[in-house]
């Protein structure tokens, strides 16, 4: 007589245990997903003020920013006139940039285009394969092509005095920022809805026409964000450009002059100097410079989006 009471009291004892220990789990589960996520935001933070701190001594005490910004001479280990001049390898930096982007960014749209719109079966998967191979190309590899392949090919193609220059390091640069560009686009172009191609055919457009005036506005944030994504990655890109640009402080007025960056500058000389000198603080003054200008590129990336999905 007693057990088919008890019964009933120990299975809603052990629901009740159960849900407890459910509760438990979703808890715990949802505290580590919290975690992970803020974990992000403070790694980033926690970097920022790393770099900053480093060069904090010589940014707010002797560092003098006229010059600093708008003076081409560099000699952070001159005895006698040390200058700090960065104009040059800013400008190098961004020669190389706006160069490898013109080249990269009409290539990967295209290469995209093409895999998502026009080809099948297994010269899809081929091309993809392939272009996923790039990615995988340490960045030391690049430089080696630069050195031994691309600088003998511009001296000869363009009879240029050396062929380490913003162009051999462009190239490069396009060649690395590809893989991004193309498999973000990709995704971009295969969230348009079918209907948007269905009732275009309909109209009568060719595929062409569809790529071009459907897929192409349709898709614009995830365009716009695959060619940011490459610009970010052509902006920090170091070792390539370090073997390949012929690492010269000048201010580049051809495409054939050589130049360096300020990630080649900090790869370079970071391991020469004393640590706690002038000079070791104001290679991470360029650091947080450049880490600003990251920030700046994402942050009106983010507000242009913005704007389209308003509009």
């Amino acid at each position: 007589m007693t057990s088919p009471e008890i019964r009933p009291r120990r299975s809603g004892a052990r629901s009740e245990t159960m849900q407890h220990i459910e509760r438990w789990k979703e808890f715990v589960i949802g505290s580590v997903i919290r975690i992970c996520g803020f974990s992000a935001v403070v790694f980033v933070f926690g970097i920022f003020f790393f770099v900053f701190k480093e060069g904090a001594g010589l940014l707010f005490g002797g560092l003098d920013f006229v010059q600093f910004f708008t003076s081409p001479e560099w000699y952070p280990d001159s005895p006698s006139n040390i200058r700090y001049g960065i104009l040059a390898i800013m400008a190098g930096s961004f020669a190389v940039v706006v160069m490898a982007m013109i080249v990269a960014v009409p290539l990967g749209l295209g290469a995209a285009i093409y895999i998502s719109e026009f080809s099948s079966g297994m010269i899809k998967e081929f091309l993809k394969v392939i272009i996923e191979l790039f990615a995988a190309v340490p960045s030391v590899v690049w430089g080696f092509i630069g050195l031994v392949i691309m600088n003998p090919m511009i001296i000869n193609v363009f009879n240029a005095p050396v062929g380490l220059n913003a162009l051999n390091g462009a190239i490069l640069l396009a060649l690395m920022s590809l893989p991004i560009i193309v498999s973000i686009s990709e995704d971009a172009l295969k969230a348009v809805p079918d209907g948007y191609r269905e009732a275009a055919e309909a109209m009568g457009a060719t595929r062409l026409q569809i790529s071009i005036k459907v897929l192409l506005p349709a898709a614009k944030n995830g365009l716009l964000a695959a060619v940011l994504l490459g610009v970010g990655r052509a902006i920090g890109e170091t070792m390539a450009v370090l073997m390949a640009t012929g690492h010269a402080v000048n201010i580049p007025t051809s495409p054939l002059d050589s130049v360096r960056t300020m990630t080649a500058t900090i790869a370079a000389e970071l391991g020469e100097t004393a640590q706690g000198s002038d000079h070791y603080k104001v290679l991470f003054v360029i650091g947080t410079l450049l880490f600003l200008i990251t920030f700046i590129i994402n942050l009106t990336a983010d507000l242009v989006v913005k704007g389209i999905r308003k509009r």
